[in-house]
């Protein structure tokens, strides 16, 4: 049971990370280097992150 508690709370750890930065992509606050593609590229990239994290935490409580 211990170790249920902290597979979730490890996996709501990853899905609040993976948001806060796909969030802070989206915004500007975290961007790539221009030979990265720059700040349109780290927009693009962040919407990727939250819309993945979003159905996979959506298809993981389904699982439940």
């Amino acid at each position: 049971k211990e170790g249920r508690i902290l597979n979730f709370i490890a996996w709501l750890t990853g899905v609040l990370v993976s948001l806060s930065v796909g969030f802070a992509m989206i915004e500007g606050t975290l961007s790539l280097p221009i030979w990265l593609g720059g700040s349109t590229l780290a927009m693009v990239v962040g919407w990727v992150v939250v819309i993945t994290t979003l159905i996979s935490a959506v298809l993981a409580v389904l699982r439940q």
